[in-house]
Parts: structure tokens; C-alpha cells; sequence
């Protein structure tokens, strides 16, 4: 297997360790590493390969090969200090690509000063998603950076019968409609000819306002 198809997972709690399946699942290869015994063993019948080591020592990690990995994931939250030598070790250890979970923003700028190419704020992340389905009629939505998103929405109540380009969503609500999904049926990618039909829902993605404001419309 391409050394870029293995990743390394260092901290298998909740976060890290559901990372570590879901990437198995992508068929990737994936070194898990925790201090904990209990942990180890926990994954150790799941992941490839499974390992009790301090990810804060650059010896310990030289000797489980970590040379082998040029992407790694550090899910390791309530033990900061653990988090931030973790990530620099890696970082002076030459991996090309180093996801950190952040438990605040302080904790994040401190990842990213000592190496982190990417900082995840898991719970952040879930609550403010939550907050966004709770306040609007989306049935899905994921926000990236620069105020960007993604929502999955029921049609507008007139859609049912028109084509998406004589609905022109996009002139009207500021929205671009990338694909459509009925009960029973697979997903659809969009096209200004695609015809909406009854009780079907739509992805819709566009700047986080826009998308909230066509949300509340449908």
C-alpha cells in the first residue's frame, strides 16, 4: 500500500478512535497509538496495527516506525500539554500532513505554532451544526471556512413538476443546487434541466447566509 494511504491515529479515545475506524472503513491502513493499555486493546481485533507508546517521545515513535507515515491524526484533547509536544515531535519528525483536535481556540493556535497543518474543533463543530438544524427547517448542514455551506432542505412548496432552471434558485435565493434525493431513490446530481419531483429534498450549497435564509423559505 502508498505510504499516503497509511495514517497514523495517536490517542484512540472517542474522537481518535472513531477517526481511526472511518478511515479503516476507507480501506486505508492505519497505525493506532495510545498510552493506555485499556485502549489498546480495546482496538486491537479493528485497527491494522495497534501500539502502547508515549506519542511525546521522538525514540518511542522512531521505534514503531512512524517514518513509514506521512499523514497522522492527533485526537488526543483533555491532556493539552500531551496534544501540543505530540504534534511538535511529529512536526520535527518531517510528517508531511498533521490533522490536531483542538478543545479551544487558545489550544488550537498553539497546534498550529508548532506544526499542525489542520485543526479540528469536534465539539465546536457539532454544537454550532446542532444550533443551525434546531433554528431552521435544514435537514443537514455543514459549514466550511470563509462562511461557506453545505445544507440538505426540503423543495421550495412550488418546485414539484419544474425544472431547476425555471425555478432559477440561484437568481432568486442566491443558492446553487448540487443535487436531489427522493424517499426510495438515489441520489441525483443537479442539472438545469433535472425536474423536482413531489416531496423531494435538495442540496443546496452557497454562503451560510444565503443557504439559511432559502432554508426557511422551503
Amino acid at each position: 500500500m502508498a505510504k499516503d494511504e497509511n495514517i497514523v491515529v495517536i490517542g484512540l479515545g472517542r474522537f481518535g478512535g472513531q477517526v481511526a475506524d472511518s478511515l479503516l472503513q476507507l480501506g486505508h491502513e492505519v497505525l493506532g497509538v495510545d498510552e493506555s493499555e485499556h485502549l489498546v486493546q480495546q482496538w486491537s481485533d479493528k485497527l491494522t496495527h495497534v501500539v502502547q507508546a508515549d506519542a511525546t517521545d521522538e525514540d518511542a515513535l522512531l521505534q514503531i516506525g512512524i517514518k513509514e507515515f506521512s499523514r497522522a491524526v492527533v485526537g488526543i484533547g483533555s491532556d493539552i500539554e500531551a496534544s501540543v509536544l505530540t504534534v511538535l515531535t511529529l512536526s520535527e519528525l518531517g510528517l508531511r500532513e498533521i490533522w490536531a483536535k483542538a478543545v479551544s481556540a487558545k489550544h488550537g493556535r498553539i497546534l498550529r505554532s508548532v506544526g499542525a497543518h489542520h485543526v479540528i474543533y469536534p465539539e465546536a463543530t457539532m454544537g454550532e451544526r446542532v444550533a443551525h438544524l434546531m433554528a431552521t427547517r435544514m435537514l443537514d448542514f455543514f459549514e466550511l471556512e470563509d462562511g461557506f455551506a453545505i445544507a440538505r432542505t426540503r423543495a421550495p412548496h412550488n418546485a414539484a413538476g419544474r425544472t431547476l432552471a425555471e425555478l432559477a434558485l440561484r437568481t432568486q435565493h442566491g443558492v446553487t443546487v448540487v443535487g436531489i434525493k427522493t424517499s426510495g431513490t438515489d441520489f441525483r446530481f443537479a442539472a438545469p434541466e433535472t425536474v423536482v419531483p413531489e416531496h423531494a429534498e435538495l442540496v443546496v450549497a452557497g454562503s451560510t447566509e444565503l443557504v439559511q435564509r432559502f432554508a426557511a423559505t422551503t
